[in-house]
């Protein structure tokens, strides 16, 4: 009956959710090929999508934030969707801890406020005290299981639409590795184990802090942690640059240490997902888009950085090997380049400026357009699964920076950060972590 259910679940969440990834594939052939306008047709998206919530909105997040990929009124819309999940009520509430933690469950807590501290795509969260200590409930929304391959398959949808009308970028790598990192996410209990791990890449940072979880009161739906205290990073955009500087220092070592360390990443690096204590410490508050990389991966990665340093053709074939791109050529090379400057360009040159200064949004949107019209010309390329989500956790980490405007020597600070990289001791960290999270990662 159980499985019952959970099909006659899918099948209703196939009838709404086809019917606005439909008249979506309309609208954007119409706008391809009959230059319709797009504004509305976004918003309209934006809307649906919103009332649907769970893995399709954040399937729509992820989906903005790759390169020319959509239309621009399409991801600049689409990004709105990161905050603006409207909350469930507190029947619902009552009913979904129930679920979790028995009948008695509000017996658990000192207090359990009622109105959700924050929404989000796949749940919301409540304030609670817990044992006298002020800590935070991320609820995941019902059905979540039921629904998540349904907002796949949507997904397949629409990059089949895409191919046919765009053959330039093969998005069949990317499809999988949005799929697998949604269907991690609706796991808290392989969150925690994330929470463990950035808990230990941290334990001797003074300037980035990792909540604690507690886990007699957590399931794998319901996720308890303490409380960070802090501020949204954008409530100190107009703080005196030294205060900026100081947030901007932390936010770069919170995402890049535990990648050029460790080979780990945190995969959702928007400005909700962070917050800043009273000292400029960063508070991590959301674990459950996290990514392991070979370290062979990281090495390209560093590689490639010098290859653009030095004009050294050969070293960025390599680099562009061990990332996972094929057939590399002369053409596509200096094509892939155009992007990796893009990315790159901020830690290149030994001076103080602003990471935006050459890593802007509107710098980006041209180079990524440039990058697509040249694409076409050679006949397109496959990204590999890996240049997903590094990707699009620089262009987020990047937008943190817009707002922050703080003036630094990045080149300094990113060659101090991968000074003596040691694909071996990575590997080694790799493995630790895993072993003492009790996490097992195909690497």
């Amino acid at each position: 009956m159980d499985e019952l259910n959970k099909f006659s679940k899918r099948i209703k969440r196939y009838a709404s959710l086809g019917t606005s990834a439909s008249s979506f594939a309309l609208n954007f052939l119409g706008t391809k090929f009959f230059n319709k306008e797009n504004q509305d047709n976004a918003e309209e998206l934006t809307r649906v999508l919103g009332n649907l919530k769970g893995p399709i909105m954040k399937i729509a997040q992820l989906l903005s934030t790759v390169p020319d990929l959509l239309p621009k009124e399409y991801s600049m819309e689409l990004t709105k969707l990161q905050s603006s999940a409207p909350p469930m009520g507190w029947n619902f509430i009552k009913r979904r801890m129930t679920k979790e933690l028995g009948i008695d469950w509000i017996k658990k807590f000192d207090s359990f406020e009622k109105e959700p501290f924050a929404a989000a795509s796949l749940g919301q969260v409540h304030k609670a005290v817990y044992r006298k200590k002020d800590i935070v409930c991320k609820l995941q929304y019902p059905d979540m299981l039921s629904i998540v391959e349904a907002d796949i398959n949507q997904l397949k949808l629409l990059f089949s639409l895409y191919k046919r009308i765009d053959k330039t970028i093969d998005t069949s790598e990317i499809q999988r590795e949005i799929s697998s990192r949604v269907r991690e996410e609706l796991d808290y209990i392989r969150e925690q184990k994330h929470m463990i791990m950035f808990a230990k890449i941290f334990s001797e940072s003074p300037n980035v802090m990792v909540p604690n979880f507690f886990s007699d009161i957590s399931t794998e739906r319901l996720l308890c942690m303490n409380f960070l205290e802090g501020k949204k990073l954008l409530e100190f955009k107009d703080k005196s640059h030294s205060i900026r500087k100081k947030l901007a220092e932390n936010m770069f070592f919170a995402w890049y240490y535990p990648f050029y360390r460790f080979g780990l990443i945190h995969g959702d690096p928007h400005l909700g997902n962070y917050s800043a204590d009273k000292n400029f410490k960063i508070n991590l508050l959301d674990f459950g888009c996290v990514r392991f990389f070979q370290p062979s991966f990281v090495k390209g990665v560093i590689d490639l950085y010098f290859a653009l340093m030095k004009n050294n053709k050969e070293l960025a074939v390599s680099a562009y090997e061990s990332w996972g791109f094929e057939n590399i050529s002369k053409d596509l090379i200096e094509i892939l380049n155009i992007w990796a400057k893009f990315l790159f360009s901020p830690l290149l040159e030994d001076k103080v400026m602003k990471m935006q200064e050459t890593n802007s949004t509107a710098y980006g949107a041209e180079a990524a357009s440039k990058v697509h019209k040249e694409l076409k010309k050679i006949g397109g390329v496959k990204p590999p699964r890996e240049f997903v989500f590094m990707d699009r956790a620089a262009i987020g980490l990047g937008s943190v920076f817009l707002h922050l405007g703080a003036e630094l020597n990045w080149y300094k600070i990113f060659n101090e950060l991968i000074h003596n990289f040691d694909e071996k001791e990575v590997e080694n960290k790799q493995n630790k972590l895993l072993s003492e999270a009790k996490l097992k990662e195909n690497l």
